[in-house]
């Protein structure tokens, strides 16, 4: 039975990159700490590295530092109605079963409880405005965008802005802006053909006024926080938490940002300041925090942005810091961020939603 689930187990001094690297492959979204004898140590989700990493914590540290040590589990004489009331209350899928030593002898799932996969629970409404910079030109997506407008790139049998646009339906969104320039009558006309249930208002810029410029337009518009995201691409986190976290921390501006490992293939060279070689690394790694192009932002904020001036969103930060702001980040498991403006990225999201 737990040779079935060895795919979410791991051992309490792995590092937290590993499990970082275990948990995007696993479909559980969940990590069980045990030792050589099966003993359970505590169990691993997304919310418990993010709240490992936003207290500081290091990505080298070992998975018994950051793991939750109060899993709920059950012992062998367990009941089963019980269990399921467990299940419903505390949003979980997966109890281990422990004898007397805390070993784990088996697993019990939702699906094989309820015998049937659980419906998705109905998500909770987010309330917030959601505005999508569609300006861009994307070139990295040549020659596709030659022809194409980004945000009307397909994936399966549909616009890849249609897809960004469905996930905040799923939080009842009722209003949408669209920021156009590059081939804003096509997308215009594409949604006016589509003739969706949804409403959309659009931010005309004459000119390319970069990926903060036009939300000028809606300083006297919006009160209290919006959303405001990239037209290329997709994120698969809770919003609601999200929106939580950026209350809570009382920010001016969330970023949503993703960890982001790369393998160097290759013996680093380090050298001193004459030149002569010091040290080689052999195929190191590294780990960062990535911007994902999903923001929550105040709108209060937005008298920071210049009048009919070219503005990124990076300089509003920038001035949002420095006038004394506070700017926070919501990190999200790599697995969670698609960012189809790149091609091999593209790709990857053809093969998931196809």
């Amino acid at each position: 039975m737990i040779k079935e689930f060895s795919d979410i187990l791991i051992d309490p001094k792995s590092r937290l990159k590993a499990a970082m690297n275990q948990l995007n492959v696993t479909a559980k979204k969940i990590l069980f700490v045990v030792d050589s004898n099966s003993k359970l140590f505590g169990s691993l989700t997304d919310g418990d590295i993010r709240r490992w990493i936003l207290s500081g914590g290091s990505l080298e540290a070992e998975i018994q530092k950051v793991c939750f040590k109060n899993t709920y589990y059950v012992s062998p004489d367990f009941n089963v109605e019980e269990v399921k009331a467990q299940i419903f209350k505390r949003k979980i899928d997966i109890v281990p079963v422990l004898d007397s030593k805390k070993r784990i002898l088996q697993f019990l799932t939702a699906e094989k409880l309820f015998n049937a996969k659980l419906k998705p629970e109905k998500k909770t409404p987010i309330g917030l405005p959601v505005v999508i910079m569609a300006g861009g030109k994307g070139t990295r997506l040549d020659p596709f965008t030659k022809i194409l407008p980004k945000p009307l790139i397909p994936i399966g049998d549909k616009a890849i802005v249609e897809i960004i646009i469905d996930k905040f339906l799923e939080y009842d969104v009722g209003t949408f802006y669209m920021s156009l320039n590059h081939k804003s009558k096509i997308i215009k006309s594409y949604f006016e053909e589509l003739n969706p249930s949804y409403k959309i208002k659009y931010l005309y810029e004459d000119k390319p006024l970069g990926t903060a410029g036009s939300l000028k337009q809606l300083e006297h518009s919006l009160s209290g926080s919006f959303i405001m995201t990239n037209c290329d691409i997709i994120i698969e986190a809770d919003y609601n938490e999200i929106l939580r976290h950026h209350e809570k921390e009382r920010n001016d501006i969330t970023v949503v940002s993703s960890l982001k490992h790369f393998n160097i293939p290759y013996g680093i060279c380090e050298i001193s300041k004459k030149g002569t070689l010091l040290n080689i690394r052999e195929k190191p790694e590294y780990s960062f925090l990535v911007n994902t192009g999903m923001y929550i932002i105040n709108s209060k904020v937005l008298c920071h942005i210049p009048q009919d001036e070219f503005f990124h969103v990076t300089h509003l930060i920038e001035d949002v810091n420095r006038k004394g702001g506070k700017i926070g980040i919501f990190p999200i498991n790599e697995s969670a961020w698609i960012d189809i403006g790149e091609w091999k990225e593209y790709k990857l999201a053809l093969e998931k939603f196809n």
